[in-house]
């Protein structure tokens, strides 16, 4: 964690307070003045700011089951963002971990611990995200066996990483990936002739959008436990 965001986790400090103490030299790290904000600093460390020991708050894990018309985003835009439906303090705090297109429905995570963020979103970790979508027009016979190949996106090198799909319909699928690229289960269907008429994130890992569009929750213990696995 940087030591700016370390300190605001650790007071009530804002940034931009937090960078003109560690500038100043009132933060040291184990017992030495560190003057750059962007340090990493970890959780055996010993952070003081004017000689007071600081200890950073809990991390928070959350879930929320997005309705359609919303932005994945700390702040409104065309559309709201999905953080004006949380009622939790320290707002700012918060990042996404992996976002869900405005006209996207379903399960987004939220947290405020990066690590356990990278664990979700990065392809090496091998995340599986659940998607149930809804086509314009009846699947190729081959689908199925294009996806576990992987997908040539327009623009991008290579292939996709290989996608699990399973036919409900010739019209509905559930798609598995452990990649997020930029609109990516849209362009997937597309490279194969068809067109996505809507997108619904049923779970990420172990965990579900078991709760009503628009509300939220905290994660379990065992569900954050089941992303360091």
């Amino acid at each position: 964690m940087r030591l700016d965001r370390f300190v605001c986790k650790s007071t009530e400090l804002l940034k931009c307070d937090a960078i003109q103490h560690i500038n100043n030299g009132e933060v040291c790290v184990n017992g030495v003045a560190v003057r750059n904000e962007a340090v990493q600093i970890h959780e055996n460390n010993q952070i003081t700011l004017k000689g007071q020991n600081l200890t950073a708050r809990a991390f928070r894990y959350l879930l929320i089951n997005k309705p359609a018309n919303m932005l994945c985003s700390n702040v409104d835009g065309v559309y709201p963002s999905i953080f004006s439906l949380l009622d939790v303090e320290r707002l700012s705090e918060l990042h996404i971990a992996g976002r869900l297109d405005a006209d996207t429905t379903g399960l987004v995570l939220i947290t405020d611990d990066g690590r356990w963020t990278f664990a979700i979103t990065s392809p090496s970790g091998e995340c599986h995200k659940v998607y149930r979508v809804k086509l314009a027009k009846p699947l190729v016979d081959d689908a199925a066996e294009r996806f576990l190949q992987g997908i040539a996106l327009d623009g991008e090198q290579g292939l996709t990483l290989p996608a699990v799909l399973q036919i409900i319909t010739a019209k509905e699928v559930l798609l598995t990936l452990t990649e997020g690229k930029f609109h990516q289960v849209k362009r997937m269907f597309a490279a194969i002739g068809n067109k996505v008429l809507s997108l619904h994130r049923e779970s990420i890992g172990a965990v579900n959008a078991d709760v009503e569009v628009g509300q939220w929750r905290y994660l379990t213990d065992a569900e954050v436990k089941s992303f360091n696995a």
